[in-house]
């Protein structure tokens, strides 16, 4: 197999034979024309006819050129397919090509759409032989050996990474592109405080002036300069550095960048408070210019102050100095620098491993995991982007606009609400069994004309004794629920009142439980039935990163953050409060009533997926190793330890959050066919979202769910693997729900049986 060796500065490339994906729908002469080409130039070649095998063709061989047929918009929409391949990690360095028609009767065609898409460039349809082989030998020797080299940049920055030297990159200019997380370690600053800022400096004396005069009268000729001077961290403190300043020399033979490599001194414990002078130790070679280039102002450095004047300067770093010495901690920083602390007597071996934890610990997102190999799979990726973030924070021309300006049901324009007394019989009967897991909320909705919230609502709330506790009356509570299941979007094929009545269902289930009941006060029942009944009250049947991206009036309100989950909340205490007939909480004392809210709005908040990761593992390492502790350690039986555990203030929250968690995202853990029909359901609600966001021209969320390529067997089997399975084991082991456990193996292996015959569908054909 041809190989190709490729010179990058002084590194030496080793490039493997190339692979070639071609997607054309039909076999014709352009196709052919491409596969001659392929197998003149060495290229190893693979053909697809769908934008699902293309997809799954690419990931599974990550190829170095893709072609995709434009002629034929009939077949497949060959934009679309390249927007999914570019949302995937491994399409970083791809060259993708697209093959548009010939016309010789019109005007050129912008290119614009198809760079917009994601295309590299464009080819116009030549079907002969050689012309497709000139085009594949063109790609070969520019954008793909480009991409190549940039491929290589990944293990540089590896290496200037775990560098234990404090690296900095700045442009011509002086302005920082790049520091390294060592240089972060040592000068105080985080890599964000510091990217596209000037750094400043203004000589306080002439002997100053003087050493940065020999420092520049080096880098103006382009030659190093090393030495050793102080400089100024974050908090204002001295700190004395070894530095090497190199200039590289870029496009037109200039100087285009400034490397400066630091190391701290030996002596550095011997801190100077005091930066007026930058000393130039004797060993500083100036007449042989052995000097490597820094420009005028980095030294003082770490000054990275918005040009203004001194004093200005000063009053900010007191100010910082201030806030340093402060005695307020949090945890997380009393950890890091118990940390820091047993770094300084330790041998190296533990002194990295204490490093690396400190990199973890200094992360934003401690509790979501990293995708690993499951980052390949494309389901998973769009249900992870989709689900755990709130958009590309892009606004679009065409703004979406939800709920706030609309007119939300009341009391005083629903009809009167029918008493638990006076409930049909069909009805009666589809809710006999509501006290059981495999009640079947698809045939009260039947029964109910879609409006099951109302009837469940009223005979679960009767069960726990709702009215009794609130103070309230049958037909407020009666108005209540109304008001509430009115503003369910009916329309919507998921997130209607049939999803909030059966996580209500799921919700009081968990209640029941023996540890459940042992743990949560009558106020936490009342307030998870209630949070179940409004956690998706006025859902729009799109996702949080569709709100974001299409800069509707609920994402700017809500700061991009937890934009639904906060909406519902609210909306729920509008609608309840504003009119006397529903208000269930008219009647509480106000600290009751305050108690109540507060716990309601949390557990709704909760629901929210962004933080799925950090409610489960919360849950596992404060109450459910805790337990298993006791229970190895024989203490099976101490109650009073196990009371410790249950219901200290933080673990009842803990608990009241993944109860309302598991129950709503519940599916796989039900029946099969209740399984199934919630699958075909939400599948349906993202493919209308994926629908949507193509007409309105916005980033597309989740490009997997294409109604026309999408495997709902794959979709559900990701999703089961990263969010469900986990999180229902801790539950289950808390909850003790063997036959919810039971359900969702039936599934999973309902769903691989499926995709192992490569169905797409919900069911398998008669």
């Amino acid at each position: 197999a041809p190989v190709t060796d490729v010179q990058f500065g002084p590194m030496r490339l080793h490039q493997d034979q190339l692979q070639v994906l071609l997607v054309f729908a039909e076999e014709d002469e352009q196709s052919n024309g491409f596969r001659w080409a392929c197998d003149k130039a060495g290229f190893r070649w693979n053909i697809a006819r769908t934008p699902q095998s293309a997809l799954e063709c690419f990931l599974d061989k990550h190829h170095d050129i893709i072609i995709i047929d434009h002629r034929h918009s009939r077949f497949f929409d060959a934009e679309a397919l390249c927007r999914s391949i570019r949302t995937t990690k491994a399409s970083e360095n791809t060259v993708i090509i697209c093959v548009v028609q010939r016309h010789t009767d019109r005007e050129e065609s912008s290119i614009l759409p198809l760079i917009s898409a994601g295309f590299t460039r464009r080819y116009v349809e030549n079907s002969s032989r050689m012309a497709c082989y000139n085009e594949l030998i063109q790609l070969e020797f520019g954008q793909v050996q480009a991409q190549f080299k940039l491929r290589a940049c990944n293990s540089l920055f590896t290496a200037l990474e775990k560098s234990q030297e404090a690296i900095e990159i700045t442009s011509e200019d002086h302005v920082i592109q790049y520091v390294n997380p060592a240089f972060e370690t040592m000068m105080g600053y985080q890599i964000g405080e510091l990217i596209e800022k000037e750094l400043t400096e203004v000589p306080i004396n002439e002997k100053k002036a003087d050493f940065l005069d020999t420092i520049n009268s080096c880098i103006k000729i382009g030659k190093e300069w090393q030495g050793m001077y102080y400089a100024k961290k974050k908090n204002g403190d001295s700190i004395q550095q070894n530095v090497k300043i190199l200039p590289v020399i870029g496009q037109g033979g200039k100087i285009r960048h400034y490397v400066s490599i630091s190391r701290l001194c030996n002596d550095n414990n011997k801190v100077e408070k005091t930066c007026e002078c930058i000393q130039a130790e004797s060993q500083t070679d100036t007449q042989s210019c052995r000097h490597k280039d820094m420009r005028k102002g980095s030294l003082d450095v770490r000054s990275t102050t918005s040009r203004g004047s001194d004093g200005i300067s000063q009053r900010r770093r007191s100010s910082m100095a201030r806030v340093h010495s402060m005695t307020i901690e949090a945890p997380i920083t009393k950890v890091i620098n118990i940390i820091n602390a047993a770094q300084e007597s330790s041998p190296l071996p533990v002194a990295e491993a204490l490093d690396r934890a400190l990199e973890i610990l200094r992360t934003t997102e401690l509790y979501s995991p990293q995708l690993g190999t499951k980052d390949e799979d494309p389901h998973t990726s769009d249900l992870v982007g989709g689900l755990m973030t709130d958009g590309l924070r892009r606004l679009s021309g065409n703004e979406y606009i939800l709920s706030a300006k609309q007119t939300h049901q009341v009391a005083g324009s629903l009809s009167s609400p029918i008493s638990l007394n006076d409930i049909p019989p069909r009805i009666t009967q589809a809710m006999e069994n509501e006290e059981q897991w495999d009640f079947d909320i698809f045939e009260l909705e039947a029964a109910t004309h879609k409006r099951p919230l109302v009837y469940l609502g009223l005979k679960i709330f009767a069960r726990f004794g709702i009215c009794e506790f609130l103070n309230c009356s049958e037909s407020t509570l009666r108005s209540w629920l109304q008001v509430i299941e009115a503003n369910y979007h009916s329309s919507n094929s998921y997130h209607n009142s049939t999803h909030s009545a059966d996580v209500l269902h799921a919700t009081a289930y968990f209640l029941s439980k023996e540890r459940v009941k042992q743990t949560l006060d009558p106020i936490d029942e009342v307030a998870a039935l209630i949070a179940a009944t409004v956690h998706d009250v006025d859902h729009p049947g799109r996702t949080n990163s569709f709100l974001c991206n299409a800069g509707s009036e609920l994402a700017i309100l809500y700061n991009d953050t937890a934009v639904l989950e906060s909406h519902h909340a609210a909306l729920a205490f509008q609608l309840t409060t504003r009119d006397g007939k529903c208000n269930i909480f008219k009647n509480m004392e106000r600290n009751e009533y305050r108690t109540l809210r507060q716990v309601i709005i949390d557990m709704v908040l909760a629901t929210e997926m962004t933080k799925h990761f950090e409610h489960v593992n919360k849950f596992v390492n404060s109450i459910n190793k805790p337990l298993a502790a006791l229970e190895e350690n024989g203490n099976n039986g101490d109650g009073e330890s196990i009371k410790t555990v249950l219901r200290s203030p933080e673990n009842r929250i803990l608990i009241k959050r993944m109860l309302i968690k598991c129950a709503d995202i519940s599916n796989p853990c039900r029946p099969r066919e209740q399984c199934i029909e919630w699958a075909g359901r939400i599948s349906e609600e993202y493919f209308a979202q994926t629908d949507e966001e193509r007409r309105q021209g916005l980033p597309v969320v989740m490009p997997v769910f294409d109604r026309n390529t999408c495997s709902i067997p794959k979709s559900q089997l990701s999703f089961i693997d990263y969010f469900i399975i986990d999180m229902f084991d801790a539950w289950d082991a808390f909850a003790d729900l063997p036959n919810l456990m039971e359900h969702l193996n039936n599934n999973i292996k309902y769903w691989k049986g499926l995709d192992g015959r490569n169905l797409r569908v919900l069911r398998p054909p008669p």
